[in-house]
């Protein structure tokens, strides 16, 4: 194999990793501003002008914090929880494409570190399998609260994934594809898949929220029923795996839902830009355009969590069951029927 080609996706995937950690840091600044501006507060603004380097000052905090494993815990799967959580959060990013390939020094490179043509199935499975970090956590722990929320994330996930799948599905129907860059691509311009599967993204999106444990869906770490939840007993920078792992996930689940439905690294008038701005310049305006989509999504995650109030479990379990399934089915024999008769006719 080229060691060209390796060094290449080497630092490629150390940039995302980085942009992913520094994004999830700084979200926990943003989070405690979007709060502060919607309660009527200033939030922080000690740490640095604005208090721009509070997440600094967190972290620091995090690791300097005593850590502490409870004396009847399974020490080994109490430590491997956080890890894994962390981990499943970050190998997500490996399939999202970040923008259009491009030239650097005569070389072609494309942003995104590969494009397996199961890249959805992939996003899926990673997203299975973060559960695990909680429900290790939760259940090494023996803390009967940290096992109830564990439990609580397990069959929330599961409830959720199967609208997630379903919903997906009718856009598969329209693509004919698996690959997310190919999905991307099909969404030049303004001809972004959102026009045409509205329900699908509406699923999708509120789907999003139960995958990652963001309010109004936050049951697994109901402080006025669990204490804390599964991170009931962490502390230190374990403590620390978890939040970065959750806002991690948001990033990647607002990446996601901005590749799938809202025309990823596609803008109105890209040609325009791709024929004036040249090879280099244009690709960095639409990563530009697609991390300001990421962001948006963030934004709007931030919002409804400090607007709207947290659901009861049983409602949970309803809209995911009785309300959100349904709908994706529908949406699939709908999507289904219109593709037939317009290839019939």
């Amino acid at each position: 194999m080229d060691t060209g080609f390796i060094i290449e996706k080497f630092i490629l995937v150390a940039v995302i990793f980085g942009i992913s950690l520094v994004i999830a840091m700084y979200s926990t600044y943003a989070e405690r501003k979007v709060a502060a501006f919607l309660q009527d507060r200033l939030g922080p603004d000690r740490a640095g002008p604005f208090g721009i380097l509070q997440p600094l000052a967190d972290g620091v905090k995090m690791f300097m914090k005593e850590e502490i494993i409870p004396t009847t815990s399974n020490r080994f799967l109490f430590i491997a929880g956080p890890g894994l959580a962390l981990l499943c959060a970050c190998i997500g990013t490996a399939v999202i494409p970040w923008g259009s390939p491009i030239e650097i020094a005569g070389k072609v490179v494309p942003l995104q570190v590969t494009d397996i043509n199961v890249g959805v199935l992939y996003i899926f499975g990673v997203v299975s399998l973060g559960v695990y970090g909680v429900m290790i956590g939760g259940w090494a722990s023996n803390n009967k609260y940290s096992l109830l929320s564990a439990i609580r994330a397990a069959s929330q996930n599961i409830s959720y994934e199967i609208a997630m799948g379903l919903s997906i599905i009718a856009l598969l129907l329209m693509t004919n594809t698996l690959s997310l860059k190919e999905i991307v691509e099909q969404q030049h311009g303004l001809n972004w898949n959102v026009w045409y599967q509205p329900l699908g993204f509406l699923i999708f999106m509120v789907c999003s929220f139960a995958e990652t444990n963001r309010a109004p869906f936050d049951l697994p770490e109901c402080e006025t029923e669990l204490i804390g939840g599964y991170h009931t007993e962490y502390s230190s920078m374990k403590l620390g795996f978890y939040l970065f792992a959750e806002y991690i996930n948001m990033f990647v689940s607002s990446a996601v839902m901005a590749a799938l439905y809202w025309g990823g690294y596609n803008y109105p008038g890209m040609d325009w830009v791709a024929t004036h701005a040249g090879t280099t310049w244009a690709p960095l305006i639409g990563t530009a355009v697609f991390f300001g989509k990421i962001c948006s999504f963030i934004f709007f995650f931030m919002w409804v969590r400090w607007t709207i109030p947290r659901f009861r479990y049983d409602q949970l379990m309803n809209l995911g069951w009785k309300g959100l399934i349904p709908l994706a089915i529908a949406n699939i024999i709908i999507t289904g029927v219109v593709i037939a008769i317009i290839e019939k006719f």
